[in-house]
């Protein structure tokens, strides 16, 4: 597995920046090490998931992709310019976008709902395949992170036994899970997560190009390929997913995200 040190370049990406479309200049299996944890490593990718994972997450995504799961819809249009009788013209492009969370969801006062809970899809019965299918995917990815980061598994169960009561935790090591489809993200930093924790972000992807998680603090972008796995302390760098573009018929990438929030610290 390629070592990767991650030392800070200067770069001109500013926090709630759209982020471009970048070419992937990590597409081999990677452990990222922190140099100011003297080298010790603090995330890893894979190209290519173990294949009892890949079996899970290929469940998870079918039943995500079908109308069994409940979704929030969040389509948007791109402007673009199109050539029209020689001249070049502003348009837009509709791009289809949703996602799903499941898991433990954070009080929001601004909704009436000042407490925490569970995401209202565990209570649809037509989702429970994908409930299921996503929380043995979430065990399995535990398991590679015990393998090949020990010291931060170790690390992230202790957290979460101290900061997440047991009824709002998915897995040990996580709080939550968001899938993503067809959606990239502007420069941000995950705020809300517990610090020293990491998150597990899957690729599907199938007829498309881009959705590649970006980190501009170290000139890392990472490529985003079919049943890929990036683990990763999200809540550190700033970050972005550069545009996902369909090459052909029903072109999409989805993303499928484990994470760790603070929300619930004050539960236990």
């Amino acid at each position: 597995m390629k070592r990767i040190d991650l030392i800070p370049i200067a770069h001109n990406a500013q926090m709630g920046g759209q982020c471009g479309h970048i070419d992937p200049n990590l597409s081999e299996d990677a452990l990222f090490c922190d140099p100011e944890k003297g080298g010790e490593p603090v995330g890893f990718y894979l190209k290519n998931v173990p294949a009892k994972l890949r079996n899970l997450v290929g469940i998870a995504n079918a039943e995500l992709l079908s109308d069994r799961v409940p979704k929030q819809n969040m389509n948007r249009k791109r402007p673009v310019e199109v050539e029209v009788d020689g001249e070049m013209k502003k348009g837009y492009f509709s791009i289809q976008q949703f996602s799903t969370i499941i898991g433990a969801v954070p009080p929001k006062p601004h909704m009436r709902r000042p407490y925490p809970g569970m995401s209202s899809v565990h209570q649809v019965k037509s989702a429970q395949t994908f409930i299921k299918a996503m929380l043995l995917a979430c065990h399995e990815s535990e398991e590679l992170i015990r393998e090949i980061l020990p010291n931060v598994f170790d690390f992230q169960v202790k957290c979460i036994a101290e900061n997440c009561p047991p009824q709002f935790r998915f897995g040990r090591l996580f709080t939550s899970s968001i899938s993503n489809f067809n959606i990239s993200a502007p420069f941000h930093r995950d705020n809300a997560n517990l610090e020293g924790c990491v998150n597990v972000i899957i690729a599907k992807k199938h007829n498309a190009t881009g959705g590649n998680t970006t980190v501009p603090d170290y000139g890392l972008t990472v490529d985003s390929s079919d049943n890929s796995i990036l683990v990763y302390p999200a809540w550190k760098n700033m970050h972005g997913v550069t545009p996902i573009v369909a090459t052909g018929p029903g072109g999409y990438r989805n993303s499928l995200v484990f994470y760790p929030l603070k929300a619930f610290a004050k539960y236990v």
